[in-house]
């Protein structure tokens, strides 16, 4: 079993657990907050994240409404970390993001993985065994789906295809972690390889269907088969390249 993972008090100084509310030493309340780089939570009042090293940059932004945490049901703080808009629960500390927001930080991560290499490992299956709960999208209030992120990462988030999708405690560093790891790409080359299949599938078909028919009817046949088979060929192109 792995060693519990152990932080600074960002007040004394003093060797707390990363899941303590409290210091034990100076009794200063220890509240989480998301590192701008790799979204791990850092202790609140801390200058660097513990996890990377990355100076804390994070601002409150007053909001007329605040969203639900749609596991705690309190209301979220909308904050600025780094350059990125996401609410925050003071509870639990998990993050939603907007759709507008994911899409930049999974493109921001890339860029810096181009630049920087590959270094971690890419995450491996949960095995956690807590029940499934479905939870409602804060802002529309439908139950979201669950998805694994990009197919090939193990981590489950709940997703509403309209307005973004919610990570629980540490999930966004997870998928931070893969997509430094290079998985945004393992997952376009398994969706390419799996298209490949299907293009092959309809060609098969369409060689099978023809050929067990009279030249008089293939002839008729046929061009409806190429037909069917380029305009499914079309949908499936322009459902990965559109």
């Amino acid at each position: 079993m792995a060693a519990p993972v152990t932080m600074n008090c960002p007040t004394c100084g003093a060797p707390v657990a990363a899941n303590a509310t409290q210091c034990d030493h100076c009794g200063s309340r220890l509240a989480m907050v998301a590192c701008p780089s790799c979204f791990a939570m850092v202790f609140a009042g801390a200058k660097f994240c513990s996890h990377c090293g990355a100076a804390i940059a994070r601002t409150e932004v007053e909001t007329k409404v605040k969203e639900l945490c749609p596991r705690c049901r309190l209301g979220m703080q909308a904050v600025l970390i780094g350059k990125t808009h996401l609410l925050e629960c003071p509870k639990c500390e998990g993050i939603w993001a907007d759709t507008a927001s994911l899409q930049q930080i999974c493109a921001d991560r890339e860029q810096q993985a181009a630049v920087l290499g590959s270094a971690a490992s890419l995450p491996q299956d949960d095995n956690s065994l807590d029940p499934v709960r479905y939870i409602p999208c804060p802002v529309c209030n439908k139950l979201m789906n669950r998805v694994n992120f990009a197919h090939c990462s193990h981590v489950i988030v709940d997703v509403c295809s309209v307005h973004g999708t919610w990570f629980d405690k540490d999930e966004l560093r997870r998928i931070v972690e893969f997509i430094r790891a290079g998985g945004l790409d393992q997952a376009r080359a398994i969706e390419i390889a799996d298209l490949e299949r299907q293009r092959q599938a309809l060609r098969s078909a369409q060689i099978g269907s023809s050929s067990s028919l009279d030249y008089g009817q293939s002839n008729y046949y046929d061009h409806r088969g190429i037909g069917l088979a380029s305009a499914a060929g079309h949908l499936i192109d322009s459902f990965f390249f559109d």
